[in-house]
């Protein structure tokens, strides 16, 4: 049974990795990606649309399924060797997430349900990826 997840990145790193098919979260750290398996869907949630920026972007900015292979690393440069996974990204439009909270177990009637946010990587029900990928305009196939 494929799990659902939401990763958090900023709106120009989710583009970059949108863009060259993989997903990197917590900084490059292997462990969140081990929890993530093949056939998962994931989705992006962006706070802010630069990294350390100031700004609330606030929406999902892509949502796509696992690939088959393990998570890998790279060199940047600098020392900075970060984990990946391989994505396939789907179409989908860039969707605020403010006028989904009501809807989304995950958010409905919590107050405070931003804080799961911090940890970078959380599960979600099957129930709250079919209303993002609905919002995002992407067709996706869920198990129920």
């Amino acid at each position: 049974m494929n799990k659902y997840w939401v990763a958090v990145a900023s709106a120009e790193h989710v583009r970059i990795g949108r863009e060259a098919g993989f997903m990197q979260i917590c900084h490059g750290k292997l462990s969140p990606l081990k929890r993530i398996k093949p056939g998962d869907v994931i989705t992006y949630y962006s706070p802010t649309e630069q990294f350390q920026g100031k700004d609330r972007y606030q929406s999902f900015t892509a949502i796509g399924t696992i690939k088959r292979n393990d998570p890998y690393q790279i060199e940047m440069g600098d020392g900075f060797c970060p984990f990946r996974r391989d994505v396939n990204w789907l179409k989908a439009l860039e969707t605020p997430i403010k006028e989904l909270l009501p809807q989304l177990d995950f958010s409905r009637e919590r107050k405070n349900w931003g804080y799961q946010l911090r940890f970078g990587l959380f599960e979600i029900s099957s129930h709250d990826m079919q209303i993002i990928a609905s919002a995002m305009q992407t067709n996706i196939r869920l198990d129920e």
